[in-house]
């Protein structure tokens, strides 16, 4: 059963985009849902709706203009105030992505 509030107590999933968001891998709800909808997060491999529940020991890739960060998922977040968001996740791997010129 999926709560309307996804910050209640006790919850262990919680929407991909309030995930990213929470975790400050991302400044906005708005730029969260503009990476899903766009292709450019991965859950276990698979793009994901903004809508999509992760939970714990799932894999994200997030793959954003300059870099592409793979990390695993370790908590949810049980409120949205006070959230230490270095404990949510472990990062996997982080690759730069270069421009590469064609001339």
């Amino acid at each position: 059963m999926i709560v309307k509030y996804t910050y209640l107590r006790y919850n262990e999933f919680v929407r991909l985009d309030l995930f990213l968001k929470a975790t400050k891998l991302v400044k906005r709800r708005a730029v969260a849902r503009q990476l899903c909808e766009g292709g450019r997060v991965l859950v276990n491999g698979y793009e994901s709706k903004p809508s999509k529940v992760v939970k714990r020991g799932d894999v994200l890739l997030v793959l954003f203009a300059s870099n592409n960060l793979k990390i695993e998922i370790i908590d949810i977040p049980f409120s949205h105030k006070n959230v230490d968001a270095a404990s949510l996740y472990r990062v996997d791997a982080e690759t730069s992505r270069t421009r590469q010129d064609n001339s």
